[in-house]
């Protein structure tokens, strides 16, 4: 019996080379205006238009400021990416959800919110983190703009078929944990390369009784073990949560595709290449202390001491000494935000925690929702009362601090505690040094100006 992995897979395969990858056709592409412009260009010099334009939705969300989006955008460089990807869409007939959009915000928070993105689909955009949309039980995964042009023109990828693993996560999590903590814990077990060359389907009651949102974090984060992307099977969460959504189907549509969504799981036999086990009960509140996301420790943990290749660099850059805890450091900023956690369920579990408490003083805080949905959201539930009433403001949709590519960068030298989904030196801006975790713990921080265990505050 094949995997989901396969079954998806195999429907979409167009041709097999012999000794070469095979021709795999795309039912959705992901633009943003960071990896598309060469390919575009590409498509001009060769005199093409897009194969299917129809597959194709593209939006601004890496240069995009996160206030005053209304006016024209300060920085020369963001500003023509943004603008360039405008006109690229209008000469293509490409759907654009522009910056001040009702439709805009990260496009990895978007596909899935507005029912683009759905079970059984092969998607594919120019960004690494496309990963995320693996939550709907789709094969999604980041492409290269070389590749973005090849599916501009064709609708189709040439790729060589990944290894499966099957990554079970059996029990139930504790207070206070959270899907990013499962992420972050996957990470420093299976470490930055642990997952190369394999596409990770996560199994077992922790990853089942996971939020859609909660899915859509651990299947971003799939990247960042080396795996060529990660995924859930579809199940009632999955069904509900696209029930109704603006592009999902309807009517007698609905029951067919709800139909051939539930044959979308492995068989019970099904071999994978690899198959890990781990269990929700080891899992705490964790915090990354070096320079790359596999880096990470139970919240109330000590840093190793000793570590691989760069153990030693790492912390020289971050200021930390092995064998040191982080409870009760200072920080500088807090980032609630990113394809990662920039989400409804992220800013519920952020204003859980700061309700009736004070921002503290030592803090900078940057809350960016994912997309101008999630800021609707978050008015219609009054959390942004709660966010405002403990000092805290809501910036305008966008990656943000996630990545150095617009205004909200981390000054050098300065512990910025983040929702994101990347660590590496500079990553937040030159000299950043950033510690990745949870909503909750984010939100433990910005109210206590230290790095504190959120299951005290819960």
């Amino acid at each position: 019996m094949n995997t989901l992995f396969d079954k998806i897979w195999d429907k979409h395969v167009v041709q097999i080379v012999e000794d070469g990858p095979t021709q795999l056709y795309i039912d959705r592409m992901y633009c943003h205006e960071v990896t598309s412009p060469q390919a575009f260009d590409g498509m001009r010099a060769r005199g093409l238009k897009c194969f299917r334009p129809k597959q194709i939705y593209c939006m601004p969300d890496h240069n995009t400021p996160t206030h005053d989006q209304d006016k024209p955008i300060e920085d020369p460089v963001s500003k023509k990416q943004v603008d360039t990807l405008a006109y690229n869409c209008k000469d293509f007939g490409l759907t654009h959800f522009g910056m001040m959009s009702p439709d805009n915000g990260i496009i990895h928070v978007v596909g899935p919110e507005k029912g683009l993105s759905l079970p059984g689909m092969t998607i594919v955009c120019g960004d690494s983190h496309t990963s995320t949309h693996g939550a709907m039980g789709a094969v999604a995964f980041g492409i290269g703009t070389s590749e973005v042009e090849m599916v501009m023109a064709s609708q189709c990828i040439l790729q060589q078929k990944p290894k499966s693993m099957r990554i079970n996560i059996t029990g139930k999590l504790g207070k206070g944990v959270v899907a990013k903590d499962v992420a972050l814990y996957l990470m420093s077990k299976l470490t930055t390369s642990g997952a190369t060359g394999y596409f990770v389907e996560y199994a077992g009651q922790v990853v089942e009784d996971m939020s859609m949102e909660g899915r859509l974090t651990l299947c971003n984060l799939s990247i960042e073990m080396g795996a060529r992307g990660g995924f859930v099977a579809p199940d009632e969460t999955t069904f509900e949560y696209i029930k109704g959504k603006e592009y999902a189907p309807k009517g007698e549509e609905w029951d067919k595709a709800v139909a051939y969504w539930k044959t979308l799981r492995s068989g019970d036999d099904a071999v994978f290449d690899k198959e890990l086990t781990f269990s929700g009960e080891d899992i705490e509140p964790r915090v990354t202390y070096g320079t790359n996301p596999g880096m990470g420790i139970g919240i109330t943990e000590a840093i190793p001491t000793e570590g691989g290749v760069g153990f030693e660099k790492a912390l020289d850059y971050m200021g930390f000494k092995a064998g040191e805890k982080l409870l009760g450091k200072k920080i500088d900023y807090v980032f609630l935000g990113a394809c990662t956690n920039g989400r409804i369920e992220d800013f519920r579990a952020f204003a859980s925690i700061v309700k009736g408490r004070k921002k503290a003083d030592n803090v900078i805080a940057w809350l960016v929702p994912g997309s101008w949905a999630v800021d609707r959201q978050i008015r219609k539930e009054g959390l942004d009362k709660v966010l405002e009433a403990a000092g805290f403001a809501i910036r305008q949709p966008g990656c943000s601090a996630c990545l150095a590519m617009n205004d909200d960068k981390i000054p050098a030298g300065k512990y910025c505690i983040s929702t994101s989904n990347r660590n590496f030196e500079g990553r937040q801006g030159p000299g950043s040094r950033t510690i990745l975790c949870s909503p909750l713990v984010a939100a433990a921080a910005a109210v206590t100006g230290v790095i504190t265990d959120p299951r005290e505050l819960l």
